[in-house]
């Protein structure tokens, strides 16, 4: 899966070492891929190797020949469907130090590496999923002989993304029938038919007396709860059971490497946004109801106690790790973090929170009370932001540069090896140890790295606060301009505005370039302004979609939303087993694993659903 088939045919007198590097890979060193031996009389030499597809590769072609510029041409590609974009060969002082190995050599003997005077034949190419392609690397004839290389496609890739169009499409059209039942179904004829045909015994008006109970008891719900908060849980929560159930092999439905955004990476800010929403909106109804601010303290005290005990004791390892051993016991983990952070959220709400919205109705602060009457938290999260930006650019760190903040290994030319997060990553080793954080990071792959690396650790917790405070202003929001829907859809808007322009700044709209990267590895200042925007204008949207309008009612996403705990637990202890997991029959296929992935998923919805129709609801 994701692999190509390479084979590079020397037609040359000589050796020759093909090299490689990511271009999602940011800047990297080049890795050795493959020796080929030097031609033999008539027969060239040459060596087969399998290729990622994932990402643009960029390839150098090398060998030791003084000063002697090898190919002064592009590479060629002789099928049409398979144009590269053509690059001239990089000047030689790029590749001073063309590999990690060469880099050491210089660092510890003092002297570069044989591979300094190499001379490379680059080509820069995105390959196809299980193509074969051949490289012919050979001179040209004439008096003005220089060497070239030339591809050919010997087997055509396939397309891996037709699985999951087919998929897409079949989830569009069951959605679309659904909506078609329903409005089917709310014909007063086809109810009648319905009564006339199935249901002798009952008349049409306890049909539809039983209706209209059923309309006011969800008028009802709809007073008393949000239906959109809980279809933004559920629906960030079935995102997350489908990528961890792999998303289907596909990459953008696995975490980014390091810096940069996938579809992975949005979701669990999204669930911290909405647990700081559901905070400020739970904690001034129990003080409207009369609960004291002790029992609210001994309420939150209890709950992330037992959501951090699950998060060590059962979420961090499986039947097939064996026995947990404290020795190797990882300590972070994603509902450590989420119980940690909702347990200094909730602590803000118990000593902040106002029983009361319309207070400051008639003061000059009035437009912004929903800022001002919370001024301690904010001065707090604040401080909160001063101390993260301090540890991250301002702790020294050994045999490292003061605010490094990139993956180590072979990226920034592998001049920061073990460096992999900076403080970050300094902090989580000195408090906790290496054996007790996360061994595999998502830059191992992709950049080399031998360092463990958590994802969950202490530095990035701080701004995991401060993503669930923004999810609290969206509440605060709620609260204070309860029944003037315009005012929260315009107050959503500007925020969303404002942390979008954050972002944006702080990042100088790029992936790698920023003052301060978009980064879910560390969650970066950034990376947590621009979910806090994206979460507003989601939220806002469904906000206005169901709970304004009532044009839908949040089905399926609504059901697991109600139940996220249950879900979550139960999907990562029983994710291996059967119905949500088998033995695939095509396991380098895209589209096996998407349906085990996608049955995987929906399953747990109807899970939820068949829970919520039991009334079971499982709380912390």
């Amino acid at each position: 899966m994701d692999e190509a088939l390479l084979t590079v045919h020397n037609k040359l007198p000589r050796s020759i070492i093909v090299f490689y590097v990511s271009d999602y890979c940011y800047k990297c060193l080049y890795q050795p891929l493959v020796v080929i031996r030097p031609s033999s009389g008539l027969q060239p030499g040459n060596a087969s190797v399998a290729i990622r597809t994932r990402f643009i590769l960029t390839f150098r072609i090398m060998t030791e020949v003084g000063n002697i510029t090898l190919c002064s041409t592009s590479l060629q590609t002789r099928h049409p469907r398979f144009l590269t974009t053509q690059k001239p060969p990089p000047p030689p002082t790029l590749t001073k130090y063309s590999t990690l190995a060469a880099y050491k050599d210089h660092k510890i003997n003092g002297n570069p590496s044989s591979y300094s005077k190499m001379h490379p034949l680059s080509w820069s190419k995105l390959y196809g999923e299980a193509g074969h392609y051949s490289t012919w690397v050979q001179k040209q004839t004439g008096i003005d002989s220089k060497i070239t290389c030339s591809q050919t496609v010997e087997k055509a890739p396939i397309n891996s993304y037709t699985a999951l169009l087919v998929a897409a499409v079949i989830l569009g059209l069951l959605a679309l029938l659904h909506l078609l039942g329903l409005y089917l179904y709310r014909q007063q004829w086809i109810r009648h038919y319905i009564s006339q045909c199935f249901c002798k015994n009952r008349t049409v008006n306890s049909n539809r007396s039983t209706n209209n109970n059923g309309g006011a008891d969800e008028t009802k719900a709809k007073s008393s709860r949000l239906r959109s908060l809980d279809t933004f849980r559920g629906l960030s929560l079935t995102i997350m059971v489908f990528v961890n159930y792999g998303g289907g092999g596909y990459w953008f439905f696995e975490h980014a490497p390091w810096n940069g955004l996938t579809i992975a990476d949005l979701v669990m800010p999204w669930f911290v946004f909405i647990m700081g929403t559901s905070v400020a909106l739970a904690f001034s109804s129990m003080l409207k109801r009369g609960v004291s601010r002790i029992q609210l303290l001994s309420k939150l005290t209890w709950r992330t106690v037992v959501l951090m005990l699950i998060g060590v004791f059962f979420m961090n390892y499986g039947p097939r790790d064996g026995p947990l051993s404290w020795s190797w016991a990882r300590i972070p983990g994603v509902l450590q973090r989420l119980g940690f952070t909702y347990f200094v959220l909730a602590l803000m709400e118990t000593f902040c929170a106002k029983k009361h919205a319309s207070e400051g109705e008639g003061c000059w602060w009035r437009p912004i009370r929903d800022i001002v009457l919370y001024w301690p938290e904010w001065v707090f999260v604040f401080l909160l932001e001063i101390i993260w930006l301090c540890l991250t650019f301002l702790l020294p760190v050994p045999n490292c540069p003061t605010g490094y903040v990139g993956p180590g290994g072979i990226g920034d030319d592998g001049l920061f090896y073990n460096c992999t997060g900076g403080a970050a990553g300094y902090i989580d080793k000195l408090l906790l140890g290496e054996n007790h954080i996360y061994s595999n990071p998502t830059c191992k792959e992709l950049y080399k790295t031998t360092v463990p690396f958590d994802p969950e650790g202490i530095l990035g917790t701080l701004n995991s606060i401060v993503m669930g405070f923004i999810g609290m202003q969206s509440g605060k929001i709620l609260l204070i301009y309860r029944g003037k829907n315009f005012s929260i859809l315009k107050r959503f808007l500007l925020w969303a505005l404002i942390l979008g322009i954050f972002s944006a700044i702080l990042s100088k709209c790029t992936r790698d370039e920023g003052f301060i990267p978009v980064n879910k590895n560390l969650w970066s200042f950034s990376y947590i302004t621009c979910m806090g925007c994206f979460s507003f204008i989601l939220y806002g949207l469904m906000y206005y979609v169901i709970d304004v309008k009532g044009w839908w009612g949040g089905q399926p996403f609504i059901f697991p939303g109600m139940n996220s705990i249950f879900v979550y637990v139960g999907h990562s202890l029983l994710g291996t087993y059967f119905p949500f997991s088998w033995a695939l029959k095509f396991e380098e296929s895209h589209g096996a694993q998407l349906f085990q992935d996608l049955v995987g998923t929906g399953l747990w919805v109807f899970i939820a659903y068949f829970l919520y129709r039991h009334k079971f609801f499982l709380k912390v």
